[in-house]
């Protein structure tokens, strides 16, 4: 593969060290060249890295266009990739005269680059504000600037993420830790926990709140030390407030620090406190020496830093969240080298310098495909379901569906129907549009090959006429408009009234080329409405696809929580629905006998918190407080299915929550408010479940009771469901490669 690199030459910090390390890692497998636009320290280092570094200094930007374009096309380059301003004026007057893809990477927010100069922010940045949207492919630095760039209106299917990685070859520290801390002027006692900080010493790295917080922590714990690496604007105030705050000597100032392997090697918890960050290095030099961590909450740190599992978040500038979290790993060695340990091996896996490499490699591979994909055909899918409502069970759904329309081509423009469109863009990288957006939407469905009808029971009248009447219409409007109409691993029914039932089957009938159903009661359902033409089979639900979380993300949920993850507990969904009020005591009476009688904990879990929470709350009241927590479900469907794998049962009204479950291999008991829960529990064979108006706490108890006795489902028959909902997946392949 052979890339060329632009940048102006005079980058300085973090996005020095980016391009320079990728470029060197690049450079062991593929032709890479770098184009500077000014001479100077930049291009010699990249000379002294064995880079093959190239100066073009003039000032004539159009000249230097035309001078790249030439050696563009006759050196035989595949990509262009932009680095910073001026480089991506350069890139966008490239576009038109070349044939290959144009990428840049935004290495800091553009709209802060020129932040106390006007003037050069009217025109620099204009320009470069421009400069962007003119080049078709982003890659931001974390996914904190992905996102800011998608939330700009920027495409979220030809953005992309990459980090800041560094070499996690063997450490070798010029000083121990002894000798080290004794060079800096830090006394130490041997039960002294050592926080630390490297960082420039300016207004956003905020290091007032680390010396207000430490102040708070020693009172608590006498034996801790902070060490600040660094220098700048702030160091003599800061230096006059912790004289102010904390006791003599256990503050110590080194000043700007060169061995900054030795110095994490001193430290025992590495802390940032800055107000905004894109992915500082300082993350990962410290997971490099396993340090536990403690930063603020902003732009690309959680995506290293998860809360609990690979460290500890606090909000920004919160001194007393940050003082809790000092004096916890201070008390607790075995908390600082779990999550010290858990960040080394995450850093190590997805933020090293081989992995940025590895990442940036496979984005030009991205492009050198979507580059051949022919031009000026229907290409794509519109996903149409009940999405943007806070409900984790249709939103997994939804990742379900995704997942398996990037398993038959990575590279498929996918759109959704979605009541918050911003928010999905966001988090699946893909197009959306606001439900009832139909200009929009109509659009799309002009462009597109495939529409899916997708997940849950979407063809049914007990909510509401008005949705039915939406589905219907919108499957119409997708065959009118030239897609193939798949409705995907769905439910149907009830639709009760006769006129909607006259009206559903004569669209599906006319419209839909194949459906494929969750389970045997939807067939019966759409035979009794006199569906007869469609190809029609039955699979399974899509979430049953999704996969457990890792082992360390599923434990950090139960640690965020104050759950031991290897604790006994039940689960318990509820909803309110007509006839809930006269069960919750029985609910909240079964709840407390089997705690009681098996040491099951119960944990009430709102699905759709907007409108479970307060079912769950009242019900955990009468169980006794804070034995039993309420808490919303995550937003992620394979943590959902990895936490669910922990519990002993799952006791539900909510029919996702079951399939949650069915997916970890949990035993279930469910509670019918809805033909559709009764029907998917059927499917499974699964015979613990009473109509919601048939609760008593005795027959809780009992099916309660059964299921913790029977204990995990066997895994060839999870196995089996997870193979019916792949199904999905080919009747979605057949009708994208049908003409």
């Amino acid at each position: 593969m052979k890339i060329i690199h632009l940048i102006s030459g005079g980058d300085v910090g973090g996005a020095k060290t980016h391009v320079l390390s990728l470029l060197h890692g690049l450079g062991q497998t593929e032709q890479v060249r770098l184009v500077c636009f000014m001479d100077g320290p930049f291009a010699q280092e990249a000379r002294d890295l064995g880079i093959d570094t190239v100066v073009m200094a003039s000032h004539n930007v159009l000249k230097v266009a035309a001078a790249l374009a030439g050696e563009i096309a006759g050196g035989g380059y595949q990509v262009v990739h932009c680095h910073g301003s001026r480089a991506n004026l350069i890139g966008a007057l490239l576009r038109p005269r070349i044939s290959v893809p144009v990428v840049t990477t935004v290495h800091s927010d553009y709209r802060l680059d020129y932040l106390g100069r006007p003037f050069h922010r009217l025109t620099y940045g204009t320009i470069n504000t421009v400069c962007l949207r003119k080049i078709p492919y982003h890659i931001g630095v974390s996914n904190a600037m992905a996102e800011l760039l998608i939330s700009r209106g920027f495409d979220p299917q030809t953005m992309f993420s990459i980090y800041n990685g560094v070499p996690f070859d063997a450490v070798e520290p010029a000083r121990d830790r002894a000798s080290y801390l004794e060079s800096v002027g830090l006394p130490v006692e041997p039960e002294s926990v050592v926080f630390g900080i490297a960082a420039r010493l300016s207004p956003v790295k905020d290091v007032e709140t680390l010396i207000r917080a430490f102040a708070r922590a020693v009172r608590q714990v006498p034996s801790i030390r902070l060490l600040i690496a660094g220098d700048g604007e702030q160091a003599a105030p800061l230096k006059e407030l912790a004289a102010q705050l904390c006791p003599a000597g256990t503050v110590v100032f080194a000043g700007w620090v060169s061995d900054m392997d030795s110095f994490y090697n001193a430290i025992d918890v590495n802390t940032l406190t800055s107000l905004s960050e894109t992915f500082p290095y300082a993350l990962t030099e410290g997971a490099r020496h396993r340090c536990a961590t403690v930063a603020t909450r902003v732009g690309g740190v959680p995506d290293l830093i998860e809360d609990g599992v690979t460290g500890l978040l606090f909000d920004v500038r919160d001194q007393e969240a940050l003082a809790r979290h000092m004096e916890a790993l201070a008390r607790d060695g075995a908390l600082r080298r779990r999550l010290g340990e858990n960040l080394y091996q995450r850093a190590r896996r997805e933020f090293s310098a081989e992995a940025t490499v590895q990442r940036q490699l496979e984005i030009y591979r991205v492009l050198l495909r979507r580059a051949q994909r022919p031009k000026g055909r229907r290409d794509g899918v519109l996903i149409c379901g009940a999405y943007g409502k806070g409900n984790a069970g249709d939103d997994s759904i939804l990742d379900a569906i995704i997942g398996q329309m990037r398993h038959i081509d990575p590279d498929l423009p996918l759109y959704v129907l979605t009541r918050t469109p911003k928010e999905t863009k966001i988090r699946y990288r893909i197009g959306a549009v606001y439900t009832f957006n139909a200009p929009r939407f109509l659009w799309i469905m002009g462009r597109t090959k495939l529409y899916i009808n997708g997940g849950g029971s979407l063809i049914q009248d007990v909510t509401s006429t008005r949705s039915l009447r939406y589905y219907l219409l919108s499957i119409h409007c997708a065959k009118a408009t030239g897609n193939r109409v798949l409705m995907y691993g769905c439910g149907i029914g009830p639709v009760t009234r006769p006129a909607n039932v006259r009206r559903a089957a004569r669209v599906i009938d006319r419209y839909v080329d194949a459906v494929t159903l969750r389970e045997e009661t939807s067939r019966e359902e759409l035979r009794r409405m006199g569906v007869a033409r469609p190809e029609i089979r039955v699979t399974a639900d899509p979430a049953l696809l999704l996969r457990p979380a890792p082992d360390e993300r599923v434990e950090g949920w139960f640690h965020r929580h104050g759950l031991d993850p290897a604790g006994d507990y039940v689960m318990y969904f509820l909803r309110p629905w007509p006839g809930f009020d006269g069960k919750a005591a029985a609910f909240a009476a079964a709840a407390r006998e089997i705690a009681g009688r098996r040491g099951a904990r119960p944990i009430f879990m709102a699905l759709e918190p907007g409108r479970d929470m307060d079912a769950c709350r009242a019900v955990a009241r009468a169980v006794g407080g804070e034995e039993a927590p309420v808490l919303p479900v995550p937003t992620d469907g394979e943590l959902i299915v990895g936490i669910l794998g922990r519990v002993r049962a799952v006791v539900s009204m909510r029919l996702h929550a079951l399939i949650f479950a069915a997916a970890a291999g949990t035993p279930v008991v469910g509670a019918v408010y809805d033909p559709k829960v009764q029907a998917f529990l059927d499917y499974l064979g699964q015979k613990r479940y009473m109509a919601l108006e048939e609760v008593t706490e005795a027959r809780l108890l009992a099916a309660i009771e059964e299921a913790l006795d029977q204990g995990r489902e066997d895994a060839a028959a999870v196995e089996h469901l997870r193979a019916l909902a792949a199904e999905n997946e080919a009747a979605a392949r057949k009708l994208l490669e049908e003409p």
